[in-house]
Formats: C-alpha cells, sequence, structure tokens
C-alpha cells in the first residue's frame, strides 16, 4: 500500500469502504422504515389498532418461552393489584 493510503495505521480505502457502506445501509434503512410507517398507516386507516399490532410484533419476536414468562408474570402481577 502506498503511504497515501496509509495514514497513521489507518488503512484509509478500507475505512472510506466501511463509511461508504454504513452510508449505504443507513439510506437502505431510513427507505425501510418509511414503508413500515406506510404499512401502520394503512392498517391505522383499516381500523386496526398501531399501538397492540406493535405489542404483538414484539411479542412475535420474543423467544415462546421468554413470552410466556412475561405473560405469567403480567398476570401475576394484574391479580396482585386486583385487576383481573
Amino acid at each position: 500500500m502506498s503511504e497515501a493510503e496509509i495514514q497513521g495505521g489507518i488503512d484509509a480505502g478500507r475505512l472510506v469502504s466501511f463509511i461508504e457502506r454504513i452510508e449505504r445501509l443507513e439510506e437502505e434503512k431510513e427507505g425501510i422504515s418509511g414503508d413500515i410507517k406506510e404499512v401502520y398507516s394503512e392498517a391505522k386507516g383499516t381500523g386496526y389498532d398501531v399501538k397492540i399490532l406493535r405489542q404483538i410484533i414484539r411479542l412475535r419476536k420474543m423467544d415462546p418461552s421468554e413470552r410466556e414468562e412475561s405473560e405469567f408474570l403480567l398476570d401475576t402481577y394484574k391479580k396482585a393489584l386486583g385487576m383481573e
């Protein structure tokens, strides 16, 4: 590598490559985020409760045993507070 490519032990070409990849991915993330917002908006316009949809998605991402434990604790706390 030439001296211009390495400054202070840093491979400038590789650094630029990482930065450009991250910038492209950030742009894609913004696009996907916009798409997700559109789907939520469409669901809301159809009468679905977006807050509940977000909860369902969060629950579906959980490991089944983790979800079961969380639901058990929620029920336990609700019973202790006289909410059931």
